[in-house]
């Protein structure tokens, strides 16, 4: 490992969220994988023999014969972990991590809603991360504990901050089409699925009608202050493997017409902060104006999986402008965004 390099471990790492951050950290220039964690049954097995891959890219050379180590701070050699650990195991373990001393960069939804826990989109809020200063104040601890949004959220909220930021925004009506990869491995059962819309995934609509609010609030000191946007979401599981769609009406507080939006759309950019760091996203919005994009097999991999792909920005007859917008779920809304945090906690100084 170079000097350069920071060692860092997954945490439930056979699982498909655990494969796309190690496949995501394959040659990172920041990042070398030091261990690989996951649950008693895989401990001691070469991650070969214990993960079953799912994802298209091949398993990465380097993962192959790594020994699979119990997930528990004084088994692991880093300073950075990155979880995509279930929310219950999370609850437990993640705290245990930061008093350790380690970052935790954590997909599960646990700790989103901690007054002192930073949801972060860097593109977005990158300013939210000083919140870590005050949870290491306020818990004692030297580590810390950073958070991504659930992946419904993610691409629906990128969009939503352009527009907030140009026109002011005051309501959302937002319907989501979900990838069967936002639900895990083995996921949701082909019989259920084929030839099917299942319309209600537990606990979505909740989170994707809070989570934006904290994101796009201000910090105000030692905490976030909620955006004052309300939120009505359906969300629906559908047939796609990888992309999670989202269509979404809006009520302005300045009135805006298509072209204006598409505008705002395409001028909208991260903050210094968060726009030269290695999983930036280039550009951070795809506006297609193409009248049937976007589209998750044509668009999900736009940006490297990173940007947030808008379409059909339209007026709406009973607000004000709908439109449609994609966004990868397992690379931006899930591992690639948790590996984006952590650069940003690095850049920042505040490893």
């Amino acid at each position: 490992m170079s000097l350069s390099q920071i060692p860092v471990a997954v945490l439930g790492a056979t699982g498909s969220v655990g494969q796309r951050f190690i496949s995501l950290l394959d040659q990172h220039p920041w990042f070398k994988v030091a261990a690989l964690a996951a649950s008693d049954r895989s401990v001691g097995q070469k991650y070969s023999e214990a993960a079953r891959w799912v994802l298209n890219d091949p398993m990465p050379d380097y993962a192959r014969d790594m020994v699979v180590v119990p997930a528990k701070p004084d088994c692991i050699d880093a300073k950075i972990v990155f979880s995509a650990l279930h929310n219950e195991v999370a609850k437990d373990l993640e705290p245990q991590f930061a008093q350790a001393g380690f970052a935790v960069c954590s997909n599960a939804s646990s700790y989103r809603r901690g007054e002192d826990v930073p949801l972060l989109l860097p593109e977005i809020n990158a300013d939210h991360i000083q919140l870590v200063k005050i949870q290491r104040k306020q818990r004692g601890w030297s580590g810390c504990i950073l958070t991504n949004p659930n992946c419904t959220s993610t691409g629906l909220t990128v969009a939503l901050k352009a527009f907030d930021d140009a026109f002011g925004v005051k309501k959302v009506f937002a319907v989501s089409l979900q990838a069967l990869s936002g639900a895990g491995y083995p996921g949701v059962a082909s019989l259920d699925i084929t030839d099917n819309v299942i319309p209600n995934i537990k606990g979505e609509e909740e989170k994707v009608e809070w989570e934006p609010r904290k994101m796009l609030g201000k910090l105000n000191h030692s905490k976030i202050n909620l955006a004052d946007i309300q939120f009505s979401v359906h969300t629906n599981r559908v047939a796609v493997t990888d992309g999670h769609t989202v269509c979404a009406s809006l009520e302005l507080a300045s009135p805006a017409d298509p072209e204006a939006a598409e505008a705002a759309l395409r001028a909208y950019r991260a903050p210094a902060s968060a726009r030269d760091l290695p999983s930036s996203p280039r550009p951070v919005i795809e506006v297609r104006s193409e009248a049937d994009r976007p589209q998750p097999r044509l668009d999900r991999l736009t940006g490297k999986g990173m940007t947030t792909v808008v379409g059909r920005v339209r007026r709406d007859p009973i607000l004000d402008l709908k439109f449609v917008v994609l966004s990868h779920n397992t690379i931006r809304g899930a591992a690639g965004g948790s590996i984006y945090n952590a650069e940003l906690l690095v850049n920042e100084n505040l490893l």
